[in-house]
């Protein structure tokens, strides 16, 4: 087939699974298999984790997604000062080797897919699950999985950088470099819209900042030598499902159009398959309420109708809870036996695009496509999406959507059930889900002992090398593996790259 072939301007009845994608990826969808269901987990220690990661696949779940707590995410020990009050609050504390060893401790890593929301410190957690696969004898081309590494939306919505955003390119483009040569079926990088909608942006921002950031990062891969084709087919997204069911709809559906013209006009593949916007969905957790929580498991579902009618690959339901605290067993259940009513119950998934051709749809997933490809225009035109975001430009446009969106809300003109309408003065207290106090402590003591017992000299020089590879401007990945092999903790690799790259200071 030849470049200009793979993308033209279609009607709306064109097939699915061909260029541009706007039906869907696959020919057959979910009529030959289904999407990957993938509840977010994590808290506490790994043990803790680990337990509920067993217990979720043994209620059906397909696939693991692993949620770090802050200190793990901003590249701090469980001892470290800067842990305190934080250690496995939003998600797992994983410091070492051990400690992955075991979160995964009998998760097959050649049959469960493993995700990993993990930014600034994902080359590190990569980093310890290729390590444990390796003490195992699993195979790295066995290794399926995705690791978030989007680092770029944490400057515009999220916080959870920690080196200047030029560093955090380069380590990014480290990972993807080296899972193209190492773990061909690992999703290196998972541009992620989720948090920009979270943060309060519209569906056209979400789209638009989310497929700037992967032109960005194609852009730095291309730059480095990699051809398109060698590792854009292991590119994926992350998407917000939020309440608007039409306009959600026709953002993914927009999103897979706009994403492939974009790929075929700046990078001139010849692979079909590098033009494919493959994406993760997880329903959206600003919209869930404390206020009459169990509202939220109908919010959740409507949310879900649209990430599968909008052709999501894999999808996250939240739990009814999640306003009040981390999920409890039963309301992650509800949210995972959510995902399975649609699936095997509501005979959606054995229509591809079911509601395309519709025009409401088509209209909106037109006008999306429009706004969005004149946001990035507007974007190239500062120089790309690293300029755009020191320029502040993503951030002011998200914080204007927000308290647009909040004005309508405290002035009744967007109605919250529960909370600006229909509200229950009566309503009791829901009871929310704990976590053990003591196990903060339990864990510091645990990566002090880790460090106690290792081989220092060892550990020393493999972060001496960490320190040299970086200055000399080389891929860290390897480097970064051998030493969380040598004992090296994840703090510990992080403070050594601070001493090279600095750290950003959104104030500056």
């Amino acid at each position: 087939m030849a470049r200009s072939d793979l993308v033209k301007t279609r009607p709306t009845s064109e097939r699915p699974g061909a260029p541009p994608y706007l039906r869907g990826i696959h020919p057959l969808m979910y009529r030959s298999r289904l999407w990957t269901m993938r509840q977010y987990a994590g808290f506490g220690d790994a043990g803790a984790s680990n337990r509920r990661y067993h217990y979720l696949l043994a209620l059906g779940q397909t696939g693991l997604s692993v949620a770090f707590d802050l200190p793990t995410q901003m590249g701090y020990d469980a001892d470290h000062p800067r842990a305190q009050g934080e250690v496995g609050r939003s998600g797992v504390a994983v410091s070492t080797i051990e400690d992955m060893e075991r979160l995964l401790q009998g998760i097959p890593l050649d049959r469960v897919s493993l995700s990993m929301t993990i930014n600034a410190t994902a080359m590190i957690l990569l980093s310890l699950v290729i390590a444990v696969a390796d003490r195992r004898g699993t195979a790295r081309t066995e290794l399926n999985g995705t690791v978030q590494n989007d680092v770029l939306k944490e400057y515009i919505a999220r916080g959870t950088y920690i080196y200047p955003p030029s560093a955090s390119l380069k380590i990014a483009t480290d990972v993807i470099e080296f899972c193209a040569e190492e773990v061909p079926s690992w999703n290196p990088i998972s541009v992620s819209g989720y948090h920009i909608r979270e943060a309060g942006s519209t569906a056209v921002q979400e789209v638009a900042f989310t497929l700037a950031n992967a032109l960005e990062y194609v852009r730095a891969a291309v730059d480095r030598g990699l051809p398109v084709d060698r590792f854009a087919p292991r590119l994926s997204f992350f998407f917000n499902a939020h309440n608007d069911l039409l306009e959600e709809i026709a953002k993914f559906r927009a999103a897979r159009r706009l994403w492939a013209r974009l790929v075929e006009e700046r990078f001139h593949p010849r692979d079909p398959q590098s033009l494919k916007l493959r994406f993760h969905a997880q329903t959206a957790g600003s919209t869930l309420t404390a206020q009459q929580p169990h509202n939220n498991i109908a919010r959740v579902a409507v949310q879900a109708l649209a990430a599968v009618l909008g052709g999501c690959q894999s999808l996250h339901t939240n739990s009814f809870d999640e306003a009040l605290s981390l999920p409890s067993e039963e309301a992650a259940t509800v949210a995972l036996r959510t995902q399975q009513i649609i699936a095997h119950e509501s005979d959606v998934p054995m229509t591809v695009d079911p509601v395309g051709g519709a025009a409401a749809i088509e209209e909106r997933t037109d006008r999306i496509e429009a706004e969005a490809r004149a946001l990035i225009e507007t974007i190239d035109a500062l120089g790309g999406a690293v300029r755009a975001i020191e320029s502040g430009l993503q951030t002011r446009a998200i914080e204007q959507a927000a308290y647009e969106h909040q004005m309508a809300v405290e002035r009744g003109e967007r109605v919250i059930v529960g909370v600006n309408r229909f509200v229950d003065p009566d309503e009791e207290t829901t009871p929310a889900f704990t976590i053990d106090p003591d196990l903060e402590a339990a864990q510091a003591e645990r990566v002090r002992s880790f460090r106690a017992s290792r081989d220092e000299p060892q550990a020393r020089h493999a972060l001496q090398r960490v320190e040299e590879t970086a200055r000399r401007d080389m891929n860290l990945t390897p480097f970064v593996i051998d030493a969380v092999k040598a004992g090296a903790t994840l703090g510990e690799i992080s403070d050594t790259l601070r001493r090279v790259y600095g750290i950003h200071d959104s104030n500056a």
